[in-house]
């Protein structure tokens, strides 16, 4: 039963994410603006955002009317299956708005509060990132693995900043004190995008403190099925506070010195 599950809501997500990420590489207006911010002034919406969410909201409420949902534009509603939907309709939406082609479409399955199905649609690369718990992650039929731990002075990791100008301040410090520490640091702009390139092996850890759900869940789980470590502060999951994913003997060193910093504070 599990199983016929997991690829029900495997399907349904792959489906849902390419015909999002279609309608917004092909849709996107040549005149495209903000429609609305969030947090602060250069957190922002476009009308791209919320037709998004109202695509992926529909095409499941449509295969899947029992589950709950939450999505970054505000969709949430409960459900009565068992099962969540967590959806980013643009996750790196700066980027978008820009016409810069780092950003996706990132669409997590919850059972009973915990990822067991992740996708993430990179429309620009041409790539769709999958996983399913306890199955691997995947790129097309491609298995995905995590680069093997470096010396800490040799690691390429990518971080990511907020939108308010004290987090922003905190953040700054955090990567001025590790810059030197570590071979170097990209700044991408989609925390899901970072988080499939860890399973990728293109990069060797990422963190960021400041995350949502919806930033994370797909992504988490495709890099901890490419064999990745993930987590928050020590002994913690991921979680707004702090996210932190690196290859295994990489991620304790990383998160370890991220703690020692105090990235998971402003």
């Amino acid at each position: 039963m599990t199983d016929t599950l997991y690829a029900e809501l495997l399907a349904v997500a792959l489906e849902a994410a390419e015909r999002t990420g279609a309608m917004l590489k092909d849709g996107r207006p040549a005149d495209l603006g903000v429609a609305a911010t969030k947090t602060s002034p250069i957190d922002v919406v476009t009308e791209m955002d919320i037709a998004a969410e109202k695509l992926i909201t529909g095409f499941l409420a449509e295969r899947r009317p029992h589950d709950g949902l939450l999505g970054e534009e505000g969709a949430s509603s409960e459900g009565t299956s068992g099962v969540r939907w967590v959806i980013d309709p643009i996750d790196g939406t700066v980027n978008y708005l820009y016409g810069l082609p780092s950003w996706a479409v990132s669409i997590a399955a919850e059972l009973d509060g915990e990822a067991v199905v992740g996708v993430v649609a990179a429309p620009m690369r041409g790539e769709t990132y999958r996983a399913v718990r306890g199955q691997g992650a995947y790129e097309g039929d491609r298995r995905l693995h995590c680069r093997p731990a470096p010396a800490f002075e040799q690691a390429l990791l990518a971080t990511g900043f907020g939108y308010v100008t004290s987090r922003r301040a905190a953040q700054a410090e955090v990567v001025r004190a590790l810059l030197p520490e570590v071979r170097d640091i990209r700044r991408g702009g989609s925390a899901a995008i970072d988080l499939c390139d860890v399973a990728c092996g293109r990069l060797d850890g990422y963190y960021e403190r400041g995350l949502n759900p919806w930033d994370f869940a797909a992504g988490v789980l495709i890099a901890r099925e490419a064999g990745a470590l993930t987590g928050g502060r020590p002994g913690e999951p991921a979680s707004g506070e702090l996210t932190v994913a690196a290859a295994p003997g990489l991620f304790e060193a990383l998160q370890g010195r991220l703690e020692a910093l105090g990235a998971w504070h402003d």
